[in-house]
């Protein structure tokens, strides 16, 4: 009787637990989270890709006879290292989805020895010896002084030990930010990539200093990824290297085996004798002998996390292996992504009833990826919109950046989607590296968009015009500059029927451009209107970390930092609190909102109050954008990430 009672006691002890825990679960429900966006397109394929930066690595790994490909991933938050199975035993397969082996490793090195073999892996001067089974958990430290750069192994001069070699990128000639001259010229050096060698005497590493070609250092602009390899076929270790930008080098060793003699660079070219390039730029070579003909290739990755594969023909042509032009490899599609830096904005492009989404990117492109139906979507491949007939890419250049011309290659496009100029078709108004506002007109039909070439979204200032005070050149009289990589959002925020923006002044203030007709019947927006308050704290930079007091009041500036740290702020609008009235939604380790307290006078006070969720989104910065799927009525949030996909939050 008394182990009945005790047992009847505890039986109501744990359910009167059990109710209390779902009556706390009922009042404080669990915090939702952002999901990846996945294509859902079975048989889909689509380029081969990590997110921000990858690092091939060439190795059968599931030892069934054919190349895998492990891709080193080192930002966040598509951060690990994973593996692209070869399921159809090809030379040049499409790969399966990527399968998570663990963590991205930082300061990641790799190479072959000449070409084949097993990889080394170093992070920093710490070799990963059981790289294939435990990847970065079992470790050797090489005794070297240099605790940075490319580390690999290589048998420099043909005696059986294992040499190092290192490649270093000097940043100390070119500085960084804000060094343009009034004519647009960079008033500083170039950065340099050197290669240093370590000489294995009695098993202790000498250094021996810079390799040197053609009676000069080894000196690449930046990132020189040195990789040894016979690739002529003549017998001896000659070498190629990639830089931060989009070339390779070839350095012919012209002496022997045993006693290596480098000539002058030159630039690699493909098999028609066109300049190799790849599409963007801090690029990452491996030399392996991929197809295993005996001839030793290149897997190249750049840094949207794509890996492309340049076969080594055989042939020698001018003293230099001839390549094939490089080849992007090929998934199954998995998760949804657009380069990186993703910018996404949310439309119905086809008015076929479902939001699709137009896309910037680091690479100044601004792709279509078509909603193809269902909730969650099902998603096609993006396709490049073009111009003019021509695919859309906005670069930098020689003098676009004001972080100098190692960024030649980057445009950073973030656009917004409405009807511009009131004729019933969608319209992009585009910001870019260059902080120029402007915009894409739609000539085409409701369901068949077309582009017309690039315009200036026309400003009347009313005097000169303004620009943040380190840009280079000056603007024309009515155009709109202003910081960039910043959001142009069109609204017709006074429903005056006209479409108006809301973006960034070229102070990092949040300002409204009222659009109007002027007498001659020409829409033009009128100077920034500082109308945007802040409540709890008024100045911030890119991440949204607060520059002024807490509970300072004022003028509310996004961004109140300069030269390469200024704009960078990307926003939508959208009522988040479903109180009536709209709200901003703005980038930052995801997102972060501002909510619309009151209007007054015109005015509009904006209260930072929380950040969506914890989770990082951002190594460098996201982009919000609301969207509705499917049948639903309330909209979702979806950010473009860093790494180039797209995550969305359901409230």
């Amino acid at each position: 009787m008394k182990h009945f009672k005790n047992t009847l006691w505890l039986a109501l002890f744990f359910c009167t637990i059990a109710v209390v825990n779902a009556q706390r679960k009922k009042a404080s429900p669990e915090k939702k989270e952002f999901q990846i966006v996945k294509y859902n397109n079975p048989g889909l394929e689509v380029d081969l890709g990590v997110g921000l930066y990858g690092h091939p690595i060439p190795v059968d790994y599931d030892g069934d006879g054919d190349m895998d490909l492990l891709v080193n991933s080192p930002n966040k938050p598509y951060y690990g290292v994973y593996l692209f199975e070869n399921v159809s035993g090809e030379d040049i397969p499409v790969f399966a989805k990527p399968r998570l082996l663990g963590e991205g490793i930082k300061s990641f090195s790799v190479s072959y020895m000449e070409g084949k073999g097993e990889p080394v892996v170093f992070m920093k001067r710490e070799e990963l010896t059981d790289f294939r089974k435990s990847l970065d958990k079992k470790t050797k430290e090489v005794d070297i002084a240099h605790d940075s750069g490319h580390i690999g192994y290589v048998d420099y001069d043909g005696d059986g030990d294992k040499d190092i070699f290192v490649g270093v990128s000097d940043w100390s000639d070119y500085g960084w930010d804000n060094a343009f001259n009034e004519k647009g010229e960079w008033t500083r050096g170039p950065l340099h990539g050197y290669v240093i060698l370590y000489k294995n005497e009695n098993g202790k590493y000498v250094n021996q200093g810079k390799i040197q070609a053609g009676g000069k250092d080894i000196d690449t602009y930046g990132m020189p990824t040195p990789n040894f390899a016979d690739f002529d076929g003549d017998g001896d270790l000659d070498i190629i290297c990639g830089e931060f930008m989009d070339k390779l080098t070839w350095f012919e060793n012209t002496g022997t085996r045993e006693n290596p003699e480098y000539a002058e660079g030159r630039r690699l070219t493909d098999s028609g004798g066109t300049e190799i390039r790849l599409d963007l730029q801090k690029i990452y070579p491996v030399a392996f002998d991929w197809d295993r003909d005996g001839h030793t290739d290149l897997l190249v990755g750049d840094e949207d996390g794509r890996v492309a594969l340049i076969r080594n023909t055989g042939e020698v042509k001018d003293n230099m292996p001839v390549f094939e032009a490089p080849f992007y490899l090929k998934q199954e599609a998995d998760d949804l992504k657009f380069g990186v830096l993703a910018t996404p904005y949310s439309v119905d492009w086809d008015n076929d009833g479902d939001e699709d989404l137009i896309v910037g990117n680091s690479a100044g492109q601004i792709g279509f990826i078509e909603n193809l139906g269902g909730n969650p979507p099902k998603w096609a491949a993006p396709v490049l919109l073009e111009s003019e007939g021509k695919p859309i890419r906005i670069l930098a250049g020689e003098n676009g950046s004001i972080q100098g011309p190692a960024e030649a290659k980057w445009g950073y496009t973030v656009l917004s989607v409405e009807d511009w100029d009131g004729d019933g078709l969608k319209d992009i108004v585009v910001n870019s590296i260059w902080g120029n506002i402007e915009w894409y007109k739609n000539t085409g039909t409701p369901t068949a968009p077309r582009l017309s070439e690039r315009k200036k979204v026309k400003i009347d200032w009313q005097g000169a015009p303004r620009k943040p005070e380190w840009v280079w050149w000056t603007p024309e009289a009515n155009d709109l500059v202003t910081q960039w990589r910043t959001t142009p959002y069109m609204t017709d925020w006074n429903k005056d029927g006209l479409m108006d923006l809301i973006m960034l002044d070229h102070e990092g203030y949040l300002a409204y451009f009222e659009r109007f007709k002027n007498k001659q019947g020409e829409l033009m927006l009128k100077p920034g209107e500082r109308i945007f308050y802040g409540v709890n704290g008024v100045a911030y930079n890119s991440w949204n970390r607060l520059m002024s007091e807490k509970d300072e009041q004022g003028l509310l500036q996004l961004n109140s930092e300069k030269y390469g740290k200024s704009g960078r702020r990307k926003f939508t609008i959208m009522d988040w609190d479903n109180d009536g009235d709209p709200d901003f939604v703005l980038n930052a380790l995801n997102a972060v909102i501002y909510e619309n307290v009151k209007e007054e006078d015109g005015n509009v006070y904006l209260k930072n109050i929380e950040r969506v969720t914890n989770l990082r989104l951002a190594g460098h910065t996201s982009n919000p954008t609301k969207v509705i799927w499917g049948d639903e009525e309330e909209p979702y949030l979806l950010i473009g990430a860093s790494d180039g996909h797209f995550y969305v939050y359901k409230r």
